[in-house]
C-alpha cells in the first residue's frame, strides 16, 4: 500500500495536475490517505486549542486544498474523458466525500472554534474577506446540522450520502443513454442538412467503422437534424429519442431510467431541509442565495411570464401560419418548431446560423474573445504547449497582466464519445495565499461541445456557439481575476448561486455588438470581417423568437422551484404531473405526452442547480442592468470596464453579491434592462 501512495500522481504536489500519469487505480488510494489526514489535522487543531486565524484556519485550508486538488482532476476526467473503470474509482469515492463533508460539518469542537474566533478580539483585525469567511463557515455548520441531536446528524449524513450516489447515477445515465441510441440513414434522408453537418455526420460514421452517415444524440448531431432535416419523419424519430433519453419511454425506454432517482432525489431532499427546521427544500436553497424567500422567487418567475406571454403567444400564432402557409404544415408538431423556426427565420431576415459559419472559424474567434478581453480589461493570452492535458484537442492558456501570468486555464472545445454534453466553467485551482506567504494563481476549466473540426479546416462555430464560449469565458474571468486570498470567497467560491450567472451572461453581449465582431468575425476563405448586412440581420434577428425563448426558460426554472416547494415525496407521475400543470400555465409551444424532458434535467438532478435554476434569470437581470452602463459610456470603455473589473470579478464572495451590484451600477437593479435586450415590449 505504501508503495502504491508513493508513486500515486495525485499525492505529489504540483502546480497543475498530471494529467499523463492519473490512472484509475490512483484515485482510491489517494482520496482515502487525504481524507484520512484530513481528519486528523481537523482533531489536532481543535485539540491544540490556537483558534485564530493562523492557528485554525489556514492549517485546514492547506489540508483541504491538498485534497481539491486531487479531486478536482479525478471528477473532472470523468466528466471529459469517461471510462469504465475511471468511473467505477470515481463512483467509490462519493460516499467517503459525502461522509467526510458531514463528519467536518457537524463537529462539535471545530464549530465551537470557529465560534470562538468569530466572539474574539482577533476577528475586529481581520480582513473582509476573512470575516466573510468565518461567517460563510458558521452558517455552514448550521446547515450540516451541526446542531441537530445524534440520530438525526446520523440520517442527515446518510441522506447527504446518497443523494451524491444518485446523483452521479442520474449523470451517467443521461451519459449512457445519449450514447446507447444512433441512427445510420443514407445521403437521401439528409436533404436540407448543410455540408458542415453532412461532412460531421459522415465522419461520426467513419469514426465507428460504417458507411454512410451517423445521427447521434450529442448536440452538434442532433440540433442540425431538428434545425434543416427535411425529412419530417427523420425529425420525429430523432425528436423522440432524444426527449425520452433516460426515461419509461421511447427506443430505449427503461434501459437507463431516471424516474425512481428523481422521485427519491427530490423526498430525501425535502427530508433533509425538515431536518434542518425549512419547510422545503426551496427554502433551504435560498439561505445561501440573494433571493430573500421562495414567495419572491416566484413571484419575480410569474411577474416575468405575465410580461413575456403575450408576445409569446402572438410569436407562436406566427410562426403556425408560417407553416401552415409557406411549408403545408397543417398542425406544428414538436419536432417542426426548430425546423419551421429556422425557415421563418431565414425567411424574415435572410440569416441562418449556418450561412454564418464561415465567419467564425474557432481560432479567429478564441483570437477575437482575447481581444475583447483585452479592450476591457487591458490583459493578454499566451498559450502554454508545455502543461499535461487530457486529450489532444484540449488547449492551455496563461493569463498576463504587464507580461506575468496571474492566471490560466484549460480549453476543451470540442464533443467527443465519454464526454459529457453542455457547456461549463470548473476550478482546477484557486487563487490563495498559501501558509509559507507564497500566492497560488488561479486555473479553470472551460469546457464546450462544439462540433469538431473536420479534414484540415478549422472548426467553424455557429454564432449561437461563439455566444456559449464568451458566457463560459465570462465564469472563467469571475474565477481567474479575482484578488482574492482566501479560498472560501476567491473566485466563483462563496458567491451566491442566483449572482454567478452575472458575469458569464455580461461577456454574451460582445457578440451583438459591431466592436466586438470585428474582432471575433473574419471569412475562413477570405478574411474578410462580418459585412454590414449580414451584421444588420443577424442583430435585427437577435429577438426572434425571444419570448418564446424567455417562456421555455421560466418554464424549467418554475419547475424546478415548484418541484422544490411543493413536492414532499412525490412519485415519477407526480413530477410529471406537476410539469404538466407548468406547462399548461406557462408553455406556449405544444408538448408530447412521451416528452420525458426533467429525466435528462442535469442542472438540478447532477448539478447544483435544484431550486436554483431560477438563477439564469435573476442573473439575466443583473448582467443585463450592468451591460447597459457600457452602452451609456462606450460598450470598451475602460473605465467602466476596470470598475466593472474591481467591483464584480475582483471581488469574488468577499462581499454581498447585491452590494457589489450597487457599488458597481451606482442603485439596485433594474428589470427594464432585461426587458430592452429580450425585445419584450409588453408589460403588466
Amino acid at each position: 500500500m505504501s508503495h502504491a501512495v508513493d508513486q500515486n500522481p495525485l499525492l505529489t504536489p504540483h502546480t497543475l495536475p498530471p494529467f499523463n500519469d492519473i490512472r484509475p487505480e490512483h484515485v482510491v488510494p489517494a482520496i482515502e490517505k487525504l481524507l484520512a489526514d484530513d481528519r486528523h489535522i481537523v482533531e489536532e487543531v481543535v485539540a491544540k486549542g490556537d483558534y485564530s486565524w493562523k492557528g485554525l484556519v489556514q492549517p485546514l485550508d492547506t489540508y483541504g486544498e491538498a485534497t481539491g486538488q486531487a479531486w478536482s482532476p479525478v471528477s473532472h476526467l470523468n466528466s471529459v474523458m469517461n471510462s469504465t473503470e475511471l468511473r467505477a474509482a470515481y463512483q467509490s469515492c462519493l460516499g467517503e466525500l459525502s461522509a467526510y463533508s458531514t463528519w467536518f460539518g457537524q463537529h462539535q469542537g471545530l464549530f465551537k472554534a470557529y465560534q470562538a474566533l468569530r466572539d474574539g478580539q482577533e476577528y475586529a483585525q481581520l480582513s473582509i474577506a476573512q470575516k466573510r469567511a468565518i461567517d460563510n463557515t458558521l452558517r455552514d455548520f448550521r446547515l450540516a446540522g451541526v446542531d441537530l441531536p445524534e440520530d438525526k446528524k446520523k440520517r442527515f449524513g446518510e441522506i447527504r450520502a446518497r443523494l451524491s450516489e444518485l446523483s452521479n447515477q442520474f449523470s451517467n445515465n443521461v451519459l449512457d443513454a445519449t450514447q446507447a441510441w444512433h441512427l445510420d440513414v443514407e445521403r437521401d434522408r439528409l436533404s436540407g442538412l448543410p455540408e458542415s453537418a453532412l461532412d460531421m455526420l459522415k465522419a461520426n460514421a467513419e469514426a465507428k467503422g460504417v458507411e454512410g452517415y451517423r445521427i447521434t444524440l450529442d448536440f452538434p448531431s442532433y440540433f442540425p437534424v431538428m434545425s434543416y432535416a427535411d425529412d419530417r419523419a427523420l425529425r420525429e424519430e430523432v425528436y423522440t429519442a432524444f426527449v425520452t433519453r433516460a426515461s419509461d419511454q421511447g427506443p430505449n425506454a427503461g434501459q437507463y431510467d431516471n424516474s425512481v432517482i428523481m422521485s427519491e432525489m427530490v423526498t430525501l431532499r425535502q427530508e433533509l431541509a425538515a431536518l434542518l427546521g425549512f419547510a422545503t427544500y426551496a427554502e433551504l436553497s435560498l439561505a445561501t442565495k440573494m433571493a430573500a424567500s421562495p414567495a419572491q422567487v416566484l413571484d419575480f418567475l410569474n411577474d416575468l411570464a405575465d410580461r413575456a406571454r403575450p408576445q409569446a403567444e402572438t410569436e407562436f400564432g406566427e410562426l403556425q401560419q408560417f407553416a401552415q402557409e409557406q411549408l403545408g404544415l397543417d398542425t406544428l408538431a414538436p419536432w417542426d418548431i426548430t425546423y419551421a423556426s429556422e425557415k421563418l427565420r431565414e425567411q424574415r431576415y435572410a440569416i441562418s446560423q449556418e450561412a454564418l459559419r464561415p465567419y467564425f472559424p474557432a481560432p479567429k474567434v478564441i483570437e477575437g474573445l482575447f481581444g475583447v478581453v483585452n479592450r476591457l480589461y487591458g490583459l493578454t493570452f499566451r498559450e502554454n504547449k508545455d502543461v499535461e492535458v487530457w486529450h489532444p484537442d484540449v488547449r492551455y492558456f496563461e493569463v498576463l497582466e504587464d507580461d506575468q501570468p496571474i492566471a490560466g486555464f484549460y480549453l476543451d472545445l470540442y464533443a467527443r464519445e465519454g464526454k459529457r454534453g453542455g457547456a461549463w466553467m470548473d476550478a482546477c485551482r484557486t487563487r490563495r495565499r498559501r501558509e509559507d506567504g507564497s500566492l497560488q494563481l488561479p486555473v479553470a476549466y472551460l469546457v464546450c461541445n462544439f462540433t469538431r473540426p473536420v479534414g484540415d479546416r478549422p472548426a467553424l462555430l455557429t454564432h449561437d456557439e461563439v455566444t456559449t464560449l464568451f458566457h463560459e469565458f465570462g465564469h472563467g474571468l469571475h474565477h481567474m481575476l479575482t484578488q482574492q486570498e482566501v479560498s472560501d470567497v476567491s473566485g466563483i467560491s462563496g458567491v451566491a448561486w442566483d449572482a454567478v450567472e452575472l458575469p458569464s451572461q455580461f461577456m454574451e453581449n460582445f457578440c451583438w455588438e459591431r466592436e466586438g465582431l470585428d474582432l471575433i468575425a473574419s471569412h475562413v476563405d477570405t478574411g474578410e470581417t462580418l459585412p454590414q448586412a449580414l451584421f444588420d440581420k443577424l442583430v435585427a434577428a437577435r429577438n426572434f423568437q425571444s419570448a418564446m425563448m424567455m417562456m421555455r426558460q421560466l418554464e424549467f426554472s418554475l419547475f424546478d422551484f415548484r418541484l422544490h416547494n411543493e413536492l414532499k415525496t412525490p412519485s415519477a407521475d407526480d413530477i410529471q404531473s406537476l410539469l404538466n400543470d407548468v406547462r399548461l400555465k406557462v408553455a406556449v409551444v405544444p408538448q408530447t405526452r412521451f416528452n420525458r424532458f426533467q429525466h435528462g434535467f442535469s442542472h438540478i438532478f447532477a448539478g447544483g442547480y435544484a431550486a436554483g435554476y431560477y438563477s439564469y434569470k435573476w442573473a439575466e437581470v443583473l448582467s443585463s442592468d450592468a451591460y447597459s452602463a457600457f452602452e451609456e459610456a462606450g460598450v470598451f470603455d475602460r473605465a467602466t470596464g476596470q470598475r466593472f473589473r474591481q467591483e464584480i470579478l475582483e471581488k469574488g464572495g468577499a462581499e454581498d453579491a447585491a452590494v457589489l451590484f450597487q457599488n458597481f451600477r451606482g442603485r439596485a437593479p433594474r428589470i427594464d434592462a432585461l426587458l430592452r435586450h429580450s425585445g419584450i415590449t409588453a408589460s403588466v
